[in-house]
């Protein structure tokens, strides 16, 4: 049997049996139990016992004779045991011993008239007692086939020396309920053994089969949807082959997001192409049209005012050069190594990096504790786009103003976030603020919030700006990834 639910609804259908079987057979049991046998046939005894009595006194005249009736004891014998069967009784008298006995119900082929020889001492304990003590008695002897019960009770009689005595004994039949009592709980007490092992051995496979899914889940790798294999278990089974299906839909899903995400960045690069190619001949020419000034000048002065000149150009050359820097970094893709980073290590290289503009700005420069300890990135690129975001703040912060740093993870997103409280992006700028060449400085090239936005897409992210009510927010997040 393959199926799980069916192992434990034939369990559970079979321990319900056994508590009904169970159940029946100890109301059954305690029905024909010796104790409840004997219990009953003592309550019968010292019934007839009392209605013995109860007739006598009635029948007698008050004060009651000093010499017996026996004619009328020996009616009232026949007429009380009639009526309770497997119950003999008579009267003992101190003078006469023995005197009346009945057995109407007895079972023989005549008349049973004789007392039981083995019996007869226990019958005159029993009837002495009740004479002298003038308050019923009831003995029972429990033998290894039987129980003999005897009740006695005394008699109205002016000498106290008259008593009635009724006994009866058990069935065989306790014994036999004795025996069937301890068969019966042999085999039910095997039969929950057995059910429990066998409960047990369903509980240990399944819990083998859910620590073996539980590795190969553990197992899989952070980017990865594993395959898992069948147990044989017909539930699991179906829970399995629904994750791996799962798993398929998922990597095909992520596929496509990813050239999703790739023909998106494709097509920014395309649509800002055109207004990039305007900005780069701007960003040209205004260095180019200062050498070629500074250089006809030199020309047209004495050699004491070339060294300028010569200076001059070569800062624009290196303009010139950092930008193109820039613009080869913006056009070529980016190739992510991600490996294991101690971020607030990391975050603390960031800040150290521009703790030098920042003092000479004048600006406070901090990183907010809480971190996360480590996360999964390309260092050197992250680097670049963070340190952009926080030349850009330093640019925009007043002296004496704020520049904060601070990183934090949110479900699946790690997000690394700077703000400044310099004066705020205009309004007319934010549509094309992540444009190349889209800044409102006179001397910004306006590459590095592209730079940064292109390594965030890059990672599978996003670079966002937030206005606040006094100053700047950028956030830069990624997918949330640890080692």
């Amino acid at each position: 049997m393959k199926s799980l639910r069916g192992q434990l609804v034939f369990f559970w259908v079979l321990l319900f049996a056994v508590c009904v079987g169970l159940g029946t057979m100890m109301v059954t049991l305690y029905r024909s139990s010796a104790g409840a046998q004997v219990a009953e046939g003592r309550a019968q005894a010292e019934q007839s016992c009392r209605a013995i009595a109860a007739r006598y006194a009635k029948s007698v005249p008050d004060p009651a004779p000093a010499a017996p009736q026996l004619d009328l004891l020996q009616v009232l014998l026949q007429l009380v045991l009639i009526e309770a069967p497997h119950i003999e009784g008579g009267v003992w008298q101190a003078a006469g011993g023995l005197v009346a006995y009945a057995y109407p119900t007895y079972e023989g082929s005549g008349v049973k008239r004789d007392i039981p020889v083995t019996e007869r001492p226990l019958i005159i304990e029993m009837s002495e007692r009740a004479a002298r003590t003038q308050q019923a008695q009831t003995d029972v002897v429990r033998g290894a086939r039987e129980a003999l019960i005897v009740a006695s009770c005394p008699l109205a009689s002016p000498a106290h020396d008259l008593a009635a005595w009724t006994m009866t004994r058990t069935h065989a039949g306790a014994l036999a309920a004795q025996s069937s009592l301890r068969i019966g709980l042999g085999i039910l007490t095997g039969g929950v053994l057995a059910s429990g092992i066998w409960l047990g051995l369903i509980l240990l496979r399944g819990l083998r089969h859910v620590r073996r899914v539980e590795a190969q889940l553990s197992a899989a790798g952070d980017d990865a949807m594993p395959v898992l294999t069948r147990t044989g278990v017909r539930e699991l089974d179906r829970v399995i082959d629904g994750f791996n299906r799962y798993g398929t839909r998922f990597e095909n899903t992520r596929s496509r997001l990813r050239e999703a995400a790739q023909q998106k960045s494709r097509d920014q690069r395309l649509a800002a192409l055109g207004r990039m190619t305007a900005g780069i001949a701007h960003e040209i020419r205004n260095p180019i049209a200062a050498m070629r000034l500074k250089a006809e000048n030199a020309l047209a002065l004495g050699p004491e005012r070339q060294g300028n000149a010569l200076r001059t150009i070569v800062g624009q050359i290196d303009r010139l050069e950092g930008l193109v820097q820039s613009l080869l970094a913006l056009v070529q893709p980016v190739t992510l190594a991600t490996v294991p980073v101690d971020l607030p290590a990391w975050l603390a290289e960031r800040t150290a990096s521009v703790q030098g503009r920042a003092e000479v700005a004048r600006v406070e420069l901090r990183v907010i504790p809480g971190a996360p300890a480590e996360g999964l990135f390309d260092p050197i690129h992250l680097a670049r786009a963070v340190d952009n975001l926080l030349d850009n703040a330093l640019r925009h912060a007043p002296r004496g103003g704020r520049v904060v740093l601070s990183a934090a993870h949110d479900e699946d997103v790690l997000r690394l976030r700077v703000d400044d409280d310099g004066p705020g992006v205009p309004e007319s700028l934010q549509p094309q603020l992540f444009e190349p060449f889209a800044t409102g400085r006179a001397d910004g090239t306006g590459l590095g919030l592209a730079l940064a936005r292109e390594v965030a897409l890059a990672h599978g992210g996003e670079l966002r700006h937030v206005p606040l009510p006094q100053g700047t927010r950028f956030d830069l997040e990624i997918p949330w990834r640890t080692s």
